[in-house]
């Protein structure tokens, strides 16, 4: 294991997270898979306890730099907290079971997942550079102020809250992607309330993940070394670089992780 290796990645993927969000355990899960041969299940574990800590501390930064919507984060946290807690459990069920290979389902569920998020975010963007003008049927705003916002919400976050518990994938993404939709952040807001709900669900998935086993911590080291100070700069150059045309390099990045998944 090439551990100045996997801590220059990891700065680089830090920094990912920082601009833009997304792409932490999308890019970092493949990556130790790939690029390092280490099992599936002690990867997306491994993720998820070095994912929370860069999360957290990009979070704070943005939170720091006001640019974060609390009730948002916390209504979001109110349904993804116990969603990835049931994920977790999904797993203590396969591993315990011994009749499954959890290495083997894990991989089919991160290339699925990555998948899920490179078509849903590539669409999106996609329209919005080539069609700038098409006139697409526009879906309620989520109002937290109100009884069903709260609800749908909380809902919302449970589901994506339980894909982060077994994959580790979406806890940016595909948030992301709900974000942009249903609450209509302005793009000084959208990154850090991103990476600060996603900060309070690693947490408790990182918890949970402990609490199988499976965590390594000769690899959570390293990749704290390197992702923390590239979120730091990340989150910096958020309030400056254009958005847009980095995503794209992003998801095709992830396109190419979750068809190297399947090749695994």
């Amino acid at each position: 294991m090439n551990y100045l290796l996997l801590s220059f990645l990891s700065f680089f993927v830090g920094i990912i997270v920082g601009l833009t969000g997304v792409g932490g355990a999308s890019l970092i899960t493949p990556m130790l898979i790939c690029v390092f041969q280490v099992p599936a299940s002690i990867a997306v574990s491994s993720d998820v306890v070095a994912a929370t800590f860069m999360k957290v501390v990009g979070g704070f930064k943005h939170w720091q730099q006001q640019t974060l919507d609390l009730q948002v984060v916390k209504w979001l946290a109110l349904g993804s907290v116990p969603g990835s807690l049931s994920g977790v459990w999904i797993l203590h069920c396969i591993k315990g079971s011994g009749t499954q290979n959890l290495d083997d389902i894990l991989l089919r569920c991160l290339g699925v997942a990555i998948a899920l998020v490179v078509m849903l975010a590539i669409s999106q963007l996609s329209l919005k550079i080539f069609l700038p003008n098409l006139k697409l049927p526009q879906l309620p705003e989520w109002e937290l102020n109100t009884n069903s916002g709260r609800i749908f919400t909380v809902i919302a976050g449970a589901i994506l809250g339980s894909i982060v518990g077994i994959t580790s994938v979406s806890s940016g993404s595909m948030f992301a992607l709900l974000l942009i939709t249903f609450f209509r952040l302005d793009s000084s807001k959208l990154v850090g309330t991103d990476i600060s709900q996603a900060a309070i669900l690693l947490m408790f998935t990182s918890l949970g993940h402990l609490s199988l086993g499976t965590v390594d911590w000769s690899l959570v080291l390293p990749i704290w070394l390197g992702s923390v100070p590239g979120v730091l700069v990340g989150a910096k150059l958020c309030q400056i670089m254009p958005q847009r045309p980095l995503k794209l390099v992003i998801y095709g990045m992830l396109a190419m992780a979750s068809w190297k998944l399947y090749q695994v």
